[in-house]
């Protein structure tokens, strides 16, 4: 049991599918693995993903440290800023996000549609990298916390993708719901993959199956650059959020294998593999992935399955974190036509 605030934002458990169509369209039991798709992207909060469950956890630290004001960066397109948006606006906390684009003026669509209608105060900064998610940003930030300060307002300040060890701390129980969900069905596959980005989920999958048991391997799929700094992050915040926990189990680098291969042309930059795999799992399951994340990483799984590098005889686990209203961008669009 683990005894530290936490704010219910996420709605738990969330099912797993068994996908026996697409199964059936990749050739069958003869061919194919069983392939479990954990629907993270059914969390509810703020239309869904994996980072509500990170934030019940980021939400009631920030409440506990008395703070007014919650301040995250990411992409203009950011899943997590949107979510922490509709946290701040449930917690009843003001929020300012810090969102990096390569436009100069963006279009208010997609996440960033939603980040408006949740209240959040929005200031934007230059993309420098195609490769990369970020920006120059710890310059704005730190400006709007004393921009806070002198209005009277406690900032609390949430790092990019709440890659933090607080925030890891929701995929530690998000390992043990999968877990005893899994052991229920008579399961043990042999892989989980998972889109990876700012690693926080990564660290908190990573401890979490330590201290779990878990059968599988975990197959990260890279949708961003940024190795090896963020085996370090993650290295990090895996091992703070042990200290948190009073556990002994600690993760080293070697725990923290990333797939390098399906990134593409960078960040939110949609790869060919990953829009088959949008229109594949659209087709057979009826399940949403986004171009940015789950995409990559679905396609990974995919490739590796037609490969014949997983035995038909195994089960593997996809968990869906995810971030459905980047199919509601014109740059979504232009790629179906």
């Amino acid at each position: 049991m683990i005894d530290l605030p936490r704010y219910p934002l996420a709605t738990l458990p969330t099912p797993i599918t068994d996908a026996v169509r697409l199964r059936a369209a990749l050739g069958g039991p003869s061919k194919c693995p069983r392939i479990l798709i954990k629907r993270d992207d059914l969390t509810a909060l703020g239309l869904g993903g994996n980072k509500a469950r990170k934030l019940e956890f980021l939400i009631a630290d920030a409440l506990a440290q008395g703070a007014h004001t919650v301040i995250t960066t990411g992409a203009v397109q950011s899943n997590h800023a949107r979510m922490t948006a509709a946290a701040a606006c449930i917690a009843g906390l003001r929020c300012v996000l810090v969102l990096t684009s390569r436009y100069d003026v963006p279009l208010v669509e997609g996440n960033l549609l939603l980040d408006r209608l949740f209240g959040a105060d929005v200031r934007f900064v230059p993309s420098e990298d195609p490769m990369l998610a970020v920006g120059r940003d710890e310059e704005v930030v730190a400006n709007v916390v004393r921009e806070e300060a002198a209005a009277g307002r406690r900032a609390y300040v949430i790092p990019v993708g709440g890659s933090s060890a607080v925030g890891a701390i929701g995929y530690v129980t998000g390992t043990a719901e999968l877990v005893g969900q899994l052991r229920g069905m008579g399961a043990a596959p042999t892989r989980l993959y998972f889109g990876s980005g700012s690693r926080g989920t990564q660290a908190g999958l990573t401890l979490g199956a330590k201290l779990s048991d878990a059968p599988y391997k975990l197959w990260g799929v890279a949708v961003s650059a940024g190795e090896p700094e963020k085996i370090e992050r993650a290295k990090k915040a895996a091992n703070e959020a042990a200290a948190l926990l009073g556990v002994s189990a600690r993760v080293d680098r070697d725990d923290l294998f990333t797939d390098q291969g399906f990134i593409g042309e960078g960040y939110a930059i949609p790869t060919a593999a990953g829009l088959e795999a949008i229109d594949l799992l659209a087709r057979t399951e009826a399940i949403l992935l986004d171009p940015v994340y789950t995409s990559k990483g679905f396609s990974a799984l995919l490739y590796h399955v037609r490969a014949g590098d997983i035995p038909p005889t195994d089960t593997i686990v996809f968990l869906h974190t995810g971030g459905v209203p980047a199919l509601f961008t014109r740059e979504f669009a232009a790629t179906r036509t």
